[in-house]
């Protein structure tokens, strides 16, 4: 009898633990996984998150009977299985974690045969249908076989501890633990020249998530290459538990200790990640924080003076400034709908050397099209040196000529009346009406963007004018007027 399976999103899979997500769920998804692609090779790795390892090892089981040979690659960042999985040249690469969900939950990120990532029409449906019809007593006795029938309380489960042994799957012979990290560590310095650098001051926030041992394997290196780097860290060893909060920096009551760390030390800039370090937030040599906004614009500016006639992608929420960059600089813009699936679907498309998300997550062509929370910052470190510029003053001119609200959220009783009064008082007076992604509406000298949360009753507002912050504000406040005017 088929049961259902309730951790499965659009473009993810994401749930509370032992109730949408347990180790059984996970052995599913597994035999699932590599039924549905036909894998004969899928690489694995999993966040810090102690649950994390029990949910893989599950995972690798059901991969494991289902005919895959699985590579292991430890505690990772979701960026080194995008590597991974095409670095091996393997059939698909799984990653276990929750990013910076709540600690009772967990989840998983899956990509095919050269990262090409999975989402609801591009394979994960038919996952989720295969891991639902999956017979109940078959499963219960192969779970059984690897765990040596062994009994776990939950507690013991959230403390880390797996029900599968990692010595069956071994005995197995289908099942290995490697390490891709010299391969991956050189291919992140791969994008900037080493001789360009001078010495450089730089905190480093790993918020005790994945992002850590990745950092020190790239300090090593840039080391021995005689690079004069100094890194200040901040929440640096990888601990489960989160003592200091789960690590997610677009939440401004996450970025004081980034912040204080900065100005305490006199560092050039300061840098912190999310706990999976797909994405990652700069701070300035004051410890001010830069929106990602503003990140996009200046690496598609480095990217475009690199590789002239680039093409660049970036979302419709703002985007004003990464226009003016990428035109002047003789580059091609080209907008994409919000979202990984999307942003990598149209790089492919266009063959884009870049693409940028406000949210922080960057993506690159030659890191097979997939976002990277490492390859940014060592960018932003190396236009620091050649350009002998603070990055404040590197975004300070284009923040005065751009200034943007940020995102602002706004939970309601009924998003879609919310939308319906912004769109009837707006929408008659706009000089351009852009659907991409939401409600985008010009005016001449300012500009907003619309859009309803996927999951929750929440619209989320962007707001930016042409370098008159007093206006940006005023139809800041206006509009969050009528949103919230229930």
């Amino acid at each position: 009898m088929a049961i259902e399976i309730t951790c499965f999103k659009a473009y993810d899979i994401r749930g509370e633990l032992n109730k949408q997500l347990t180790e059984t769920v996970a052995y599913r998804i597994g035999f699932a996984f590599a039924k549905e692609l036909n894998a004969k090779t899928v690489v694995v790795g999993s966040d810090v998150r102690l649950t994390s390892t029990p949910l893989k090892l599950a995972l690798s089981a059901g991969l494991v009977d289902a005919g895959a040979r699985v590579f292991d690659i430890g505690s990772a960042g979701t960026e080194e299985i995008y590597f991974a999985t095409k670095h091996l040249e393997v059939d698909g690469g799984i990653e276990v974690t929750a990013s910076h969900n709540p600690i009772n939950y967990n989840g998983m990120k899956l990509v095919k045969a050269g990262s090409v990532p999975i989402s609801g029409d591009t394979g994960l449906n038919a996952i989720k249908a295969t891991a639902e019809q999956l017979d109940d007593a078959a499963i219960n006795e192969r779970i059984a076989f690897y765990t040596n029938n062994c009994e776990i309380s939950d507690d013991a489960f959230f403390n880390g501890k797996a029900h599968v042994s990692v010595d069956k799957l071994v005995e197995s012979g289908q099942f290995e633990v490697i390490s891709c990290m010299d391969a991956y560590v050189e291919h992140m310095l791969s994008y900037v020249n080493v001789d360009n650098f001078t010495p450089l001051k730089v905190v480093v926030n790993a918020g005790n998530g994945a992002a850590g041992p990745a950092l020190d394997a790239i300090e090593r290196a840039m080391l021995d290459k005689g690079v004069p780097i100094e890194f200040i860290k901040v929440h640096h060893e990888a601990d489960g538990t989160f003592p200091n909060g789960i690590p997610n920096p677009l939440l401004p009551e996450n970025r004081d200790d980034t912040a204080n760390a900065v100005k305490q030390s006199n560092a050039d800039f300061g840098i912190a990640w999310d706990g999976d370090f797909d994405r990652c937030f700069l701070f300035d040599a004051e410890g001010q924080f830069i929106e990602g906004y503003y990140i996009v614009g200046l690496l598609a500016s480095a990217f475009i003076e690199k590789n002239t006639d680039s093409k660049i992608i970036y979302d419709p929420r703002v985007y004003w400034n990464t226009e003016d960059i990428v035109a002047n600089a003789g580059g091609t813009p080209i907008k994409s709908k919000t979202g990984h699936a999307f942003i990598k679907e149209r790089m492919r498309k266009e063959d884009a050397v870049y693409g940028g998300e406000m949210s922080a997550h960057h993506y690159f062509r030659d890191f097979a099209y997939c976002d990277s929370g490492m390859i940014p910052w060592l960018l932003v470190a190396e236009l620091l040196c050649v350009k002998k510029q603070s990055l404040a003053s590197m975004v300070k001119e284009r923040i005065e000529a751009f200034p943007s609200s940020g995102e602002i959220n706004s939970k309601l009783k009924d998003a879609d009346e919310a939308l319906a009064r912004v769109t009837n008082k707006y929408k008659p007076e706009a000089d351009v009406v852009d659907t991409t992604d939401g409600l985008g509406l010009e005016f001449g000298t300012w500009r907003f963007n619309l859009r309803k949360s996927n999951t929750e009753p929440v619209i989320r507002l962007n707001v930016e004018s042409k370098g008159d912050i007093a206006l940006m504000e005023e139809k800041t406040a206006e509009l969050l007027a009528l949103i919230r005017a229930e």
